[in-house]
């Protein structure tokens, strides 16, 4: 059984196949934490667990810290009581157990509040979930000041390490990993979504490299204001306290009502950062991405955007429209500029009817020539954002977040709708399932460019204005909810100013996110190295584009850059050459072929970006009977080599593998070796930058993809 309870130490012991929890009641009847890490023996025989009760060890160490009880650790629950007290006493109650599903249920008697505990044990993935409900039972309103979804701790070390993703438009997800010291690090955002300068998700190592060490991570699905704190103090252990950011926020819950903290997702790997990250990537396939399309295989879409910016019309998109499918391209993609009065970012958000200038007879003429081309048509939108010059505004100036008597900031020339509303929230539910009732649509690409700084909503009361941070979520998620229900054809591409909204949140929700609006190829490299510790390679597209210049990378580099997650293509079709054109469609070819693998296989990073001359990933099949090689030259690491020994990973030690490269039925045979061999002599890959010095041209731009299969 994953979970146990041991009525003699009252303790629980919750374990995954290599990972295990424990936490139990001490003299006090209160829920103390007592371990994580490496699975153990049974409870019986768990020495190290009881010593920890027996010596008093820790004062750090609430399973759920609280405002109160002696208690000097961040806190995951804060609260205001009618007659002004301020501190929270818990008390055990009881528990309950359902296959891998654990509630504890905890109370303040005086006050009638209810705590529960939420817990559920994936074993596979060796991750667990949890959550906290907060109900009050009482006749008076509480005041929530704060409720965060975990109190964890780990072993304090002095070579514990801090890994987390921080960046900024056009450069996020950089992985980070620094000392951790006394005091706290904080982790956060308050700009009212997930945000590009740090991403709620963190790593704690203890000298660790991908293969080998211990590794403990976690990470939020929440789409709104987060926090993340990492405190430490001597002789206690590293707390980590993770949920909703208690910046700028209160919830006046009522009589009978009950709140819900988001999912806080954790997990251990004795195995280094490569077995952690592949469960990450796993675990969201099999558990957070939409059911129905988690493991369908992501197709190759071209998106319009970069060839025509807002000055879309049904000809020039029919004309790319017969490029793309000339290509093997599956899906068509029009971006910003084909509704209202949008002829620039300066007017039409919020106006989402045809612009009949654009397209005089509808979507639908454009959308069955597409089809008609063997494609599926996708569509940009940003529901959430209204220009000041749109008929919308004009009509309900109230509608945006702001305080009176205040300027509204404006970002891309855009104000934030406020979702928390719920006129607004009918609103967008009803012009989209309008647009998507009227027209043959199969994909969305949901935008949602600017953050929220005057947040004022003063339509409600002044005591419950601050909830605005959280309904605004809570209406998001049921509106894409509604929507996918609604129309299940539709894929849904969540986009925030690129990567801007990436979490496990709002994954639950959509089927793939934009990572970054930089696609320069080689930027790109660092972005979604940092990307793949925390995130699923599926959920990641890539784009082919004209970003830094085609004489600057071939076209070739550019497409091995995209292949590494969801292959997208944003570059000017009308640009291309004959010879272009036939890269590009070997390009597309290979990646249907070997996109399973990326898609849904294991992921192994076998150098990094940051350090090395070359960035080589590796993919491979669930059954480890065949693999990918996706290898980049590093141009910024400069200096002449012949060749570089890459060394893979995961294969079966005495099996044969071929290695080849080339389309199905046009291999070229490389080398055969057995899977011990490549993991420790490795691939030999010829990269030399003289035809640097001998042109003067940028040739030093080298990629390559390789490909391997078991032989039988």
């Amino acid at each position: 059984m994953p979970i146990n309870f041991d009525k003699e130490t009252k303790r629980w012991l919750l374990e995954t196949e290599n990972m295990g929890y424990v936490f139990g009641l001490d003299d006090q009847g209160k829920i103390k934490n007592l371990y994580w890490g490496s699975k153990l023996p049974r409870v019986q025989d768990y020495p190290e667990v009881k010593d920890l009760i027996l010596m008093d060890r820790y004062t750090w160490n609430d399973e759920f810290s609280v405002r109160g009880e002696k208690n000097n650790v961040e806190h995951c629950l804060k609260v205001e009581y009618c007659d002004g007290v301020r501190d929270v006493v818990l008390n055990y109650k009881s528990f309950e157990v359902s296959g891998n599903d654990l509630v504890i249920r905890l109370s303040d008697d005086h006050y009638n509040l209810s705590v529960n505990l939420f817990y559920k044990v994936i074993e596979k993935y060796d991750i667990i979930e949890r959550w906290v409900e907060i109900e009050n039972n009482s006749n008076q309103e509480i005041k929530i000041e704060d409720m965060k979804s975990v109190s964890l701790y780990v072993e304090n070390d002095e070579k514990a390490k801090l890994n987390y993703l921080t960046g900024m438009w056009g450069s996020e997800f950089h992985l980070r990993r620094e000392e951790i010291n006394e005091g706290s690090k904080v982790l956060e955002s308050r700009v009212g979504k997930t945000s590009a300068y740090l991403n709620p998700f963190f790593a704690i190592d203890y000298s660790a490299d991908e293969d080998h060490g211990k590794v403990y991570f976690g990470e939020l699905a929440w789409s709104g204001n987060w926090k993340i704190v990492v405190q430490k103090r001597i002789y206690e252990r590293i707390a980590i306290i993770g949920g909703i950011n208690d910046w700028d926020f209160s919830y006046i819950l009522e009589p009978s009502e009950k709140l819900t903290a988001p999912k806080f997702v954790f997990g251990f790997s004795d195995e280094g950062f490569t077995k952690a990250s592949q469960n990450i990537h796993h675990y969201q396939l099999d558990y957070i991405l939409p059911k129905d399309k988690a493991h369908i295989l992501r197709k190759v879409l071209y998106n319009s955007w970069e060839a025509t910016t807002f000055n879309v019309n049904e000809e020039n998109q029919k004309i790319l429209a017969e490029k793309a499918a000339k290509i093997g391209v599956e899906l068509f993609v029009i971006d910003d500029g084909w509704f209202g009065k949008r002829n620039d970012d300066h007017a039409g958000l919020g106006d989402w009817y045809v612009n009949k200038e654009k397209f005089p007879n509808g979507l639908q003429p454009l959308i069955s020539y597409v089809k008609s081309l063997g494609m599926d048509f996708g569509i940009w939108v940003e529901p959430e954002m209204v220009n000041p010059d749109s008929e919308l505004y004009r009509k309900h100036p109230d509608w945006v977040i702001s305080f009176p008597n205040r300027p509204k900031s404006l970002e891309r020339n855009q104000l934030m709708l406020n979702l928390a509303r719920e006129d607004v929230k009918k609103f967008i539910v009803d012009f989209m399932d309008n647009l998507l009732t009227q027209n043959d649509i199969d994909f969305v690409k949901w935008d949602m460019n600017r953050h929220v700084f005057e947040s004022g909503w003063m339509q409600v009361e002044p005591r419950k204005q601050r909830e605005i941070w959280v309904k605004y979520v809570w209406n998001l998620y049921e509106i894409l909810k509604y929507l996918r229900e609604k129309h299940p054809q539709v894929t849904f591409e969540n986009c925030s100013s690129g990567g801007g909204r990436v979490d496990i949140g709002l994954m639950q929700y959509s089927d793939q996110v934009w990572t970054s609006d930089n696609t320069d190829p080689f930027d790109r490299l660092e972005i979604q190295e940092g990307f793949s510790y925390a995130y699923a390679p599926k959920i990641m597209m890539g784009w082919v584009t004209d970003w830094g210049g085609k004489d600057t990378y071939p076209l070739a580099y550019r497409f091995h850059s995209s292949m590494m997650g969801s292959l997208g293509i944003g570059a000017d079709l009308n640009k291309f050459s004959e010879k272009d054109f036939d890269l590009a469609r070997h390009q597309v070819q290979l990646y249907k072929e070997i996109r399973q693998i990326v898609q849904e296989g294991y992921q192994f990073r076998l150098s990094s970006v940051i350090n090395e001359r070359y960035f080589a990933v590796e993919y491979l099949s669930k059954n480890k009977d065949e693999g990918v090689l996706i290898y980049l030259r590093n141009p910024r690491r400069f200096g002449l080599f012949d060749r570089v020994d890459v060394k893979l990973k995961g294969l079966e030690n005495d099996a044969v593998y071929t290695v080849y490269e080339g389309l199905q039925g046009e291999e070229k045979e490389i080398i055969k070796l057995s899977g011990k061999a490549l993991k420790e002599r490795g691939i030999i890959i010829e990269d030399s930058s003289k035809d640097f010095f001998e042109t003067g041209k940028a040739t030093h731009f080298y990629s390559r993809i390789l490909r391997f299969r078991k032989r039988d």
